[in-house]
This record gives structure tokens, C-alpha cells and sequence, in this order.
């Protein structure tokens, strides 16, 4: 790999070191393994970490030690659409968590990919699947991140919402009395979705709908769904038969039997290389058991 910096004038004066770990959020074995089997140059010049460059100044990086590279296991189960030496692109199925929990501390999305330590970009939900980038240090994390990106979801939700194309621009905040439900408050936090029906089937009371974020605020999707009368099929915390949320009377609520998770998944992907700066686009096809409650 090979990494080009440009001093910025908060950088200069300070030690290449603190820069990368500060700045560019690298860990000190990933250092410490540029320092030992890498190359380091400054204005051209080999130079040292301890280096103190000016503003203007031009780190180069070259590091392609094997050992010190994250791979993913060789059996994995995990579709991965795309890996280099900074970022793995894969789906992550329903029903498994990203990364490990309280509750979950043996399966996870991490742990199918990799024994190594991996950094997540974004999250889905444990029940939602979908396109997912993780990136495998530090500075690859923190420059995706901080630059934009795009996310597309599609759902399966009850009835069919009016009108069929729009935006749902209210708040988001925690419910008072659980640590899991959130709801629509006015003291939440700013909250935008825009959403399309692309399909309907009323004769079993569902919609096909694609949605598009502005913010990405836990349970989002879900919770503006049902503000508006359509929650997901399937959903155990905002669905018909939610303990919080309960609506028995919910026409074809047969529908909850027909898939184990919330009918959400993450279709679509786009972001900028941290290396290249290449935009970066992948599109994945809704799972079969989403597909089963249209037939």
C-alpha cells in the first residue's frame, strides 16, 4: 500500500508519529509496523517518525508487509463483494449482530470475517441485512467516515403510504421507559428519511418501498414507518404484535409468520475510497425471505 499526506498547518511541528495516530486515527501496532517493515519518506527523503515536518511538507508511505495485513477467513460465510488492504464490502445476513454484544459475544458479522481487529464504518441493525463496509485500521475508518456517503434500504411494509413518494422529517429520541424503543419526540434528534413506494400489493395489505437517509439515527427507518401507520413486517419491537406497539387488528397480520426478522435490507452503497478517492457504488438484491412474503 502507499499513503501520500500533505501537512496541513494544525500538523506542522508535530512528530509524523502523533500526526498519524492523531490525525489519521492509525493504531501503534499499524506504526509500529510501518516503522519496522515499511518505508517513510519525507519531501522525498527517507525520514523517521520522530520527524517534526512543515506545512507544505509531503509524508510518503510504503508498507506491504504481509504479516501486518488484515485478511478475512478462507471459509468464511459471509458474501464479500469487495477487499483490498483498507475496507471489506460484504452482506451482512439477518439475524446476526455486526459486532459482539452483551448479548451476542460469540457469532457476529466481525467474527465470521476475521480474528483480527476490524473497524465498522456504519451498523445494521442485528435483524436487518444487507451491504455493510468495515475497514481494517484506523485512518481508513476515520476518512470514509468523515466523507460522504450514500445508503438505499428497501422494505416490506403494511399498507400503502400517502402519498407513495415523500419525506419524513421528524425527531428521534429514546423512549423514556426502555432502553430499546425510540419513538418520534419533539426534544429528539433531527431525523430525515426519504422514501418511494416501488411496489403494491393490496391484496395482502403490503408495500415494496426504498428508502434514503439523511441521518442515520438508531431504529430510524423502522420508527418513522410506523409514525405513519406502516410498520415493517416482521418487526418484534414496532411490528403488530410488538409488546409497545401492539395493533391485533392489523389487516393480513398473518403476514408476522412468514419471515423471522424486520423485512429490511440494505440494497445499495456508495462512498469514497480512502486511498484512491474512487467512488465506490455496490448494489445487492433483496433476500429470499423478503421475496417470499410477495408470492
Amino acid at each position: 500500500m502507499q499513503l501520500k499526506i500533505k501537512i496541513s498547518p494544525e500538523d506542522a511541528g508535530r512528530k509524523i508519529y502523533d500526526i498519524l495516530r492523531d490525525r489519521y486515527q492509525m493504531s501503534n501496532l499499524l506504526c509500529k509496523r510501518i516503522r519496522l517493515y515499511g518505508e517513510l519518506y519525507l519531501n522525498g527523503f527517507p525520514a523517521r517518525m520522530i520527524a517534526e515536518p512543515s506545512e507544505g511538507d509531503e509524508i510518503l508511505i510504503i508498507y506491504d508487509d504481509s504479516e501486518g495485513i488484515i485478511h478475512t477467513k478462507k471459509n468464511t460465510d459471509i458474501h464479500i463483494y469487495y477487499e483490498d488492504d483498507w475496507i471489506i464490502v460484504c452482506e451482512k445476513p439477518g439475524n446476526l449482530v455486526t459486532h459482539p454484544s452483551w448479548q451476542h459475544m460469540d457469532d457476529s458479522l466481525l467474527q465470521r470475517l476475521c480474528d483480527q481487529r476490524l473497524h465498522p464504518i456504519m451498523r445494521l441493525d442485528r435483524e436487518t441485512s444487507g451491504l455493510i463496509v468495515i475497514a481494517k485500521n484506523g485512518y481508513a475508518h476515520n476518512t470514509v467516515s468523515r466523507n460522504k456517503m450514500e445508503k438505499e434500504y428497501v422494505g416490506i411494509v403494511y399498507g400503502t403510504f400517502e402519498p407513495e413518494e415523500g419525506t419524513i422529517d421528524r425527531p428521534i429520541g429514546r423512549d423514556e421507559n426502555s432502553i430499546m424503543i425510540r419513538i418520534v419526540r419533539e426534544d429528539g434528534h433531527p431525523s430525515v428519511t426519504h422514501y418511494k413506494t416501488i411496489q403494491k400489493l393490496p391484496e395482502k395489505n403490503l408495500s415494496v418501498v426504498s428508502y434514503k437517509l439523511e441521518t442515520g439515527r438508531c431504529h430510524q427507518i423502522r420508527v418513522h414507518s410506523l409514525y405513519l401507520g406502516h410498520p415493517l413486517v416482521g418487526d418484534g419491537l414496532y411490528g403488530p404484535r410488538s409488546n409497545d406497539f401492539p395493533n391485533p387488528e392489523m389487516e393480513h397480520i398473518e403476514n408476522e409468520d412468514r419471515i423471522a426478522r424486520q423485512a429490511l435490507h440494505a440494497c445499495k452503497l456508495g462512498f469514497y475510497h480512502p486511498i484512491t478517492s474512487e467512488w465506490m457504488e455496490f448494489t445487492s438484491e433483496m433476500p429470499e425471505d423478503m421475496k417470499n412474503l410477495l408470492i
